[in-house]
C-alpha cells in the first residue's frame, strides 16, 4: 500500500513485521477516533494473515505496550489518546438508535423497481456515528443494469420522506450489477468493502466481495471471514415486480437515459466536485466531500509524525 504522493507509512524501528501490522492497524483507526478491541485489531490486521493468537502474543509482548500503544480495557490505542474510549462509547450509543430506521428505510429501499442489493456503509456500519451527524445513515445500493438512474428517483422520494421524520438518508453509491468491480484499490475502499453492513441481497454482495478480492492484499484476515449476517427479506415483492414490468421496457430505458443526462448536468456544477465524485450509466457515485482523500492522507501523516 502506498500514500498519495506514493510512500508507504513508515513504522517505528525495530518492530517484527507482525508488530509493524498491528502499529499501523490502530493508527488508521485513530483518525476516526475508533480504538480497537484484540478481535478488531486481528479482524481488520493490515497487511499480513495472522492467527487470534499470535496477534495476542505480539500485544502483549511488552514491545508495542511499553512504547507504541496503550491500554484501557477493552481497548488499544496510540498514547495520549486514552479520551478515544469515552468518545468510541458515546457513538456506539447514538448509532444503536439509528439502527432501527436505517433497517426500516433500507427494507423500503429494498421494495423500490430494480433495486438488487442495500447495504449500510459509512460509519454506522461500524457504530462510530457521531452527535453532530446523529440522523446521517449511508447507504451502497445496487440495481438492475442499465436502471441505476431511474432507481435512484425512486430512492430519492424514500430519501424525502424520512426527511420529514428527522432522519438524512445518504444513498451516496448506487451501482448496476455490471459495475462490482472497485476501481479505486486502496485500504480506504478495502475498509469500506469489508465494513458494509448488508441487509438485503446477500447473493449480490458476495459477488461483490468476490470481485473484489484484491481487499485481501490490505486485510487478509477480514476479507477471509465468513459471512454470518442475515439477509432480510423485501417487503413487497410482487408490487416491485409489477412496477417493473412498464419500466423494463425500451421506453424504461429512454426515461433512464433522460434522467441520468439531466443529473449528471446538474451535479457537475456542484461546487465541491471532485475526482472522488463520478457519475456514469452504471453508477452514482455522489462523494463530494472528497472523504476517501482526506482520510488516507491523515493516516499517511500521523504515521510519520509517530514515526518522528
Amino acid at each position: 500500500m502506498t500514500s498519495p504522493n506514493g510512500s508507504s507509512p513508515t513504522p517505528p524501528d525495530s518492530l517484527s513485521p507482525l508488530e509493524t501490522a498491528v502499529w499501523r492497524t490502530i493508527v488508521y483507526s485513530d483518525v476516526f477516533d475508533y480504538p480497537l478491541t484484540l478481535a478488531e485489531i486481528h479482524f481488520y490486521l493490515e497487511g499480513m494473515a495472522a492467527a487470534p493468537t499470535a496477534v495476542e502474543n505480539v500485544l502483549h509482548n511488552g514491545r508495542l505496550l511499553s512504547q507504541h500503544l496503550v491500554y484501557r480495557p477493552p481497548y488499544y490505542m496510540l498514547p495520549g489518546r486514552e479520551d478515544i474510549r469515552q468518545i468510541r462509547q458515546r457513538r456506539e450509543t447514538i448509532s444503536q438508535t439509528l439502527w432501527p430506521a436505517a433497517v426500516q428505510y433500507g427494507r423500503l429501499i429494498a421494495s423500490l423497481p430494480f433495486v438488487r442489493m442495500v447495504a449500510v456503509t459509512g460509519s454506522l456500519a461500524v457504530n462510530n456515528v457521531d452527535e453532530g451527524f446523529r440522523s446521517d445513515i449511508d447507504y451502497l445500493i445496487v440495481t438492475r443494469n442499465g436502471r441505476v438512474w431511474l432507481s435512484r428517483a425512486f430512492i430519492i422520494a424514500i430519501v424525502r420522506l424520512a426527511a420529514r421524520r428527522g432522519y438524512a438518508l445518504c444513498p451516496n453509491y448506487i451501482l448496476s450489477e455490471t459495475a462490482l468491480t472497485f476501481p479505486d484499490q486502496n485500504l480506504y475502499t478495502a475498509h469500506e468493502l469489508l465494513q458494509m453492513a448488508p441487509l438485503y441481497g446477500l447473493d449480490v454482495y458476495r459477488e461483490i466481495r468476490r470481485l473484489n478480492a484484491w481487499s485481501a492484499q490490505f486485510m487478509p484476515n477480514a476479507a477471509n471471514a465468513l459471512l454470518t449476517r442475515p439477509d432480510l427479506p423485501a417487503p413487497y415483492p410482487a408490487v416491485q415486480k409489477l412496477i417493473e414490468l412498464p419500466l423494463a421496457t425500451t421506453a424504461g430505458g429512454w426515461l433512464d437515459d433522460w434522467e441520468m443526462a439531466r443529473k449528471i448536468r446538474k451535479f457537475s456544477r456542484h461546487p465541491n466536485h471532485n475526482h472522488e465524485a463520478d457519475f456514469h450509466k452504471d453508477w452514482c457515485k455522489g462523494h463530494f466531500d472528497a472523504h476517501k482523500r482526506r482520510v488516507l492522507a491523515a493516516y499517511h501523516d500521523r504515521s510519520h509524525s509517530l514515526k518522528g
